[in-house]
């Protein structure tokens, strides 16, 4: 794999895609159809990169990209990038409360802004120069893209390298401090052809994501994937189950992105869509949490869609994948051969078959680093990253994600699963939604419970559904308590909120003592 992985990667990305068709879309809009060509991206990034070096900007100077999914933040992305400087994205809404903590870590040399967010107040103590983005294609006075457009395009670019920084990404955050991931250019860059040979994206397809581009998982599927092989993005602002359907069948899409919360969204809609009225799609993909396998089977037998798991994470980009024709049930994919997966107990590696816990290698001097308080870059792991998962590769060589390490349930000394009892009573006809945690208990440690949704208009009972656990799990994996709830506790990010069940159990203790 080559590592010269600078700025000037990317470049060649968009001119190659923009010689071979300058016509050809690259970002379609899904709501109002405005698009931009490939040969319009070339010409954009290039007038950027004049304005950038205008501006003075330099290698490592960072800029700071408040914006929700539009058009004009994936052409900053790609124009600040492709010059060489540091994109920073921050997803306003996760992070509103959080943007002067960010800001005194960030220190940034620009900051632009999407003009109807209302970031004026929050925006008016940051030292650093700040422009409303505005509109490519109707630029309106003193906007960045004003400024753009009175540039001529050239081919400037910083004297970047593989390892100055490429991207810094702020995770969800609202009452905790969002951690910053930075990445380098070669690890960045680096996970984009892998990614793209790994779900098998082709210059044919036409990639559909509404998930925020200020976040890792979409900028390297849903942007960086497209250009790296000259296919098209129709991106949404947001996820919406009336529109989704819709909107791959409007606009001819081979490729969906997806994960487990809008998957159980779209199960539980009236919508009539299946493979016979989506002629061009190929499958649906999921990732940030682990889809149980009862939700994959029934959304691919009631629409007749494969979906396709990855596994990946802000520090490590996409760790594995398989295209949807080729997808294993119950499979992450199969890992990229750069990242040398290893399933892992302590320091040794296990056998096919065996859980431990999942490892990643990359490159031998990778350092996964974050931003400090003072605003420094702190280096957090050296070489190999334990990614906090558990997990098995089995004989076929696909990755198995079986859960979190931290919310394994030790119960006296044997170790369950939570997914596993997910799993189980998610199979469970009157069952839509299920949550099992761990809780103290002073026999044997930690015991198990479970919290259960009830699909509408049926009728569930928790004594029921303890029997049907017994009946099908052994003694000491089933749950000692079955509690019934209207909904689950998910995070910003839509992923389910285990430390707020166990603290629910344990208010709720409280309250009965």
């Amino acid at each position: 794999m080559p590592t010269d992985a600078g700025p000037t990667m990317l470049h060649d990305w968009i001119a190659r895609a923009a010689a071979r068709d300058p016509d050809k879309p690259w970002i379609v809009s899904a709501e109002d159809d405005r698009t931009v060509s490939y040969g319009q991206l070339r010409e954009i990034t290039g007038r950027m990169a004049t304005a950038l070096s205008t501006r003075g900007i330099g290698r490592n100077d960072r800029i700071a990209l408040l914006s929700n999914n539009t058009i004009e933040q994936l052409l900053c992305y790609f124009g600040i990038m492709a010059y060489g400087a540091t994109i920073c994205t921050v997803h306003i809404e996760m992070n509103r409360n959080q943007l002067d903590d960010i800001f005194t870590r960030l220190r940034p040399n620009l900051v632009l802004y999407q003009d109807d967010l209302g970031l004026d107040d929050l925006l008016a103590t940051v030292s650093a120069p700040r422009l409303l983005l505005g509109r490519w294609d109707t630029p309106a006075v003193d906007t960045f893209f004003a400024t753009v457009a009175g540039c001529v395009a050239s081919d400037m670019h910083t004297d970047a390298g593989p390892n100055d920084d490429a991207v810094i990404l702020f995770t969800s955050g609202t009452s905790a401090k969002p951690k910053g991931v930075v990445l380098n250019y070669r690890e960045h860059l680096l996970n984009i052809d892998p990614t793209a040979t790994g779900f098998g994206i082709t210059a044919n397809d036409r990639i559909y994501d509404f998930r925020s581009f200020n976040w890792a998982s979409a900028q390297l599927l849903g942007a960086l994937v497209p250009v790296n092989r000259g296919a098209t993005l129709v991106m949404a602002p947001k996820f919406s189950a009336s529109r989704f359907f819709s909107h791959l069948r409007d606009h001819r899409v081979t490729v969906a992105a997806g994960n487990p919360t809008t998957i159980n969204i779209l199960l539980n809609s009236n919508d009539g869509a299946h493979r016979n009225n989506l002629p061009s799609l190929r499958f649906l993909t999921s990732s940030s949490a682990p889809l149980t396998l009862e939700e994959w089977r029934r959304f691919e037998q009631h629409f007749g869609v494969p979906i396709a798991q990855g596994y990946g994470s802000s520090e490590t980009g996409w760790i594995a994948a398989a295209p949807g024709e080729a997808r294993r049930q119950g499979t992450v994919g199969r890992p990229f051969a750069y990242h040398d997966v290893a399933i892992v107990d302590g320091s040794n590696r296990l056998n096919p078959g065996a859980t431990g816990q999942i490892e990643v290698g990359g490159f031998p001097d990778h350092n996964y680093r974050t931003l400090a308080e003072d605003g420094r870059i702190t280096v957090s792991q050296r070489g190999r990253m334990l990614t906090g998962d558990l997990g098995l590769i089995d004989d076929a060589g696909f990755l198995r994600v079986t859960g979190r390490a931290k919310d394994l349930i030790i119960r006296g000394g044997v170790n369950i699963s939570p997914l596993e009892i997910d799993s189980f009573l998610m199979q469970h006809p009157a069952v839509i939604e299920v949550a099992t945690v761990g809780i103290p208990d002073a026999i044997y440690g930690e015991e198990v419970v479970s919290y259960a949704v009830a699909r509408p208009g049926a009728m569930i009972d928790a004594s029921a559904l303890l029997r049907y656990c017994s009946d099908g799990l052994p003694a000491f994996k089933a749950p000692k308590h079955i509690m019934l709830t209207t909904s689950l506790p998910k995070t910003e990010r839509g992923k389910l909120d285990r430390r707020a069940l166990a603290e629910r159990w344990n208010r709720r203790k409280s309250d009965h003592a």
